[in-house]
């Protein structure tokens, strides 16, 4: 499910994948229709990620597992589903902001910490893809020395997995602003 999909077509009748950089995110909902749809995806977007991860966890938990494992794959799928969403042609997101919300319960403390560097990105270059961008680089790098997320029992944590998998998701969804950035 997309937010900013469902939001755009219901509420303006447009598709928002058809209009400004042709990104279904919050910050193209911004640029196109202001700051109340803006905050409308970010509460759909947001939301989307806590419940992926809470109910992971359950579900997993209830089968007997480790319930890390059950958040990090259903955060991994809710991700991938943000930026590849079935119901509308596979066509999605960046996945910034779902994956924001992934981490966030997954790994508060790195993830708060990325997401001031995020802030002060964006505040100093005024580019919220260079921030994306340079924050997710350095959360596996955070993650490695703040806490006790690098390994478990059988190898490299579920939770140090997935903050590599999103960093790099994040990275490869902005290549076309690398190169506008350059």
């Amino acid at each position: 499910v997309n937010t900013a999909v469902i939001l755009s077509n219901v509420v303006y009748k447009k598709d928002i994948r058809t209009q400004g950089s042709g990104n279904a995110g919050m910050t193209n909902m911004n640029r196109v229709y202001g700051k109340k749809a803006a905050l409308f995806t970010f509460l759909g977007d947001f939301c989307k990620g806590i419940i992926a991860v809470f109910l992971g966890k359950l579900i997993l938990g209830l089968a007997g597992f480790d319930s890390s494992y059950g958040a990090c794959i259903a955060g991994a799928l809710a991700v991938i589903g943000h930026n590849w969403p079935v119901y509308f042609g596979f066509k999605g997101g960046k996945g910034v902001l779902t994956s924001f919300s992934v981490l966030i319960v997954v790994v508060p403390i790195p993830t708060l910490i990325v997401f001031s560097l995020f802030i002060f990105l964006v505040a100093i270059t005024k580019y919220v893809s260079l921030g994306s961008m340079v924050s997710a680089a350095s959360l596996p790098v955070i993650v490695f020395f703040v806490g006790d997320y690098l390994l478990s029992v059988s190898g490299l944590s579920p939770v140090f997995c997935l903050c590599v998998f999103v960093a790099a998701l994040i990275i490869i969804r902005h290549r076309a602003n690398i190169k506008r950035l350059i």
